[in-house]
C-alpha cells in the first residue's frame, strides 16, 4: 500500500545543497504540471517572455533541459511559485496551448521553504549574473524594477553596488525607454549607456531630445559616434547646428572653431621671430637701406649684443 509519510521522507533525505552568493538553498528535483507552478508577481525581468525561438529549443529537446527553481507557494497549498524560469514557464505553455500537451509536465527544482523576499532577489540575480545577457542588458533592468519594489537602499543592497550607482542603472534603463525602432531592441540599453557617459553638463534634456530623435530617424547609425558629442557639446557653433534639424554628427565636426595658436613669448621666441623676419625681407628693400648709417649702427648694436648673449649662455 503506497504511504504518501515514506515519499516525504524520501525527499527530505534527498535534499541537495546548492550555494547561490551568500544563499545556501537546500532543494529536491522532481516533476510538476504546468497549472500548479505559479509565477512571480514580483518577477525582476521585465519585457515580453514569449519567445519562439525557445519554444522551438524545448520542442527539439523534447522538453525542458534545465529545471525551474521554485519554492512552496506561501498562498496554495501544493502549489509552487517560480524564482528563476519564468520564461521557460511562459514559453512551455504556450506550447501546451496550442494543443501539444506533451510539455504539460515540467522539471522542477524546489526549495525547502519559502524564501524571503530579499533572498529571492539575491539568488535570482545571482544565476542571472552567470549568464551572458546580465551585463548585454539585464543590470540596468533589474535595478530600476529592484527599486521599483524595494526603494534605493534595498536595491543597492542586493546589487552590492552604492545607491549612486543604483541610481545611474536607472537613468540608463529609463533613457534607453525612449530609444525605439532599433533593429536589436536590446541595444538600446548600449546607446543609452554611450549617451550617459556625455558630461552630464552637457547632456540637457533638450540634447538628450535631439539625440534619440536623430537615433530614432536612423541618422545616427552607430552608437560609438555618440561619443563625439564630448567635442561638439562645448563649442557653441556646432552644438547650435547639431540641435537644427538638419544638424548631424558629421556636420557638426565640421563647425568646430580651430583655436588658434597661442602666441609664444620669450627671447627664443622673439629671436626666432627676427630672424623669420630677415629671411622674408625682399631685396629691393635691403637695395634702399644700402649705406644708411643709422641702419647700420643699428645691425653694429645688434651684432654685439649677440655675442654678449651668446657669451652669456656658453
Amino acid at each position: 500500500m503506497h504511504n504518501p509519510a515514506r515519499d516525504e521522507e524520501a525527499v527530505v533525505v534527498n535534499l541537495q545543497e546548492r550555494r547561490l552568493d551568500r544563499t545556501i538553498l537546500r532543494t529536491y528535483r522532481t516533476r510538476a504540471d504546468l497549472d500548479d507552478v505559479v509565477p512571480n508577481e514580483n518577477q525582476p525581468r521585465l519585457g515580453p517572455k514569449l519567445d519562439d525561438e525557445l519554444q522551438r529549443q524545448i520542442e527539439a529537446n523534447g522538453g525542458l533541459f534545465e529545471p525551474l527553481l521554485v519554492e512552496p507557494h506561501p498562498q496554495f497549498p501544493g502549489k509552487f511559485r517560480i524564482i528563476d524560469g519564468d520564461r521557460r514557464w511562459t514559453n512551455s505553455k504556450a506550447l501546451v496551448d496550442q494543443g501539444k500537451d506533451e510539455y504539460r509536465k515540467i522539471p522542477i527544482e524546489v526549495t525547502d521553504r519559502t524564501l524571503s523576499e530579499e533572498d529571492r532577489f539575491r539568488v535570482w540575480i545571482y544565476i542571472h549574473r552567470q549568464r551572458k545577457e546580465w551585463d548585454a542588458k539585464e543590470k540596468e533592468m533589474v535595478a530600476y524594477r529592484l527599486v521599483d519594489l524595494m526603494g534605493r537602499t534595498s536595491a543597492a543592497n542586493i546589487l552590492g553596488v552604492t545607491v549612486r550607482e543604483i541610481d545611474k542603472l536607472v537613468d540608463v534603463f529609463e533613457l534607453s525607454e525612449k530609444f525605439k525602432g532599433l533593429r536589436d531592441p536590446s541595444a538600446a540599453i548600449t546607446w543609452a549607456r554611450e549617451l550617459m557617459g556625455v558630461s552630464k553638463k552637457l547632456l540637457t534634456p533638450s540634447v538628450v531630445e535631439a539625440v534619440v530623435k536623430k537615433v530614432n530617424q536612423k541618422r545616427i547609425s552607430n552608437s560609438k559616434d555618440l561619443r563625439k558629442l564630448r567635442t561638439i557639446l562645448p563649442d557653441p557653433v556646432a552644438r547650435a547646428h547639431f540641435m537644427s534639424d538638419e544638424g548631424d554628427i558629421d556636420s557638426a565636426l565640421l563647425r568646430i572653431a580651430t583655436a588658434p595658436a597661442k602666441a609664444k613669448r620669450g627671447l627664443p621666441s622673439d629671436l626666432e621671430a627676427a630672424i623669420e623676419a630677415m629671411k622674408k625681407t625682399q631685396w629691393a628693400e635691403l637695395e634702399a637701406l644700402r649705406g644708411d648709417p643709422e641702419f647700420l649702427k643699428r645691425i653694429e648694436d645688434a651684432e654685439n649684443m649677440l655675442k654678449s648673449l651668446r657669451k652669456a649662455l656658453s
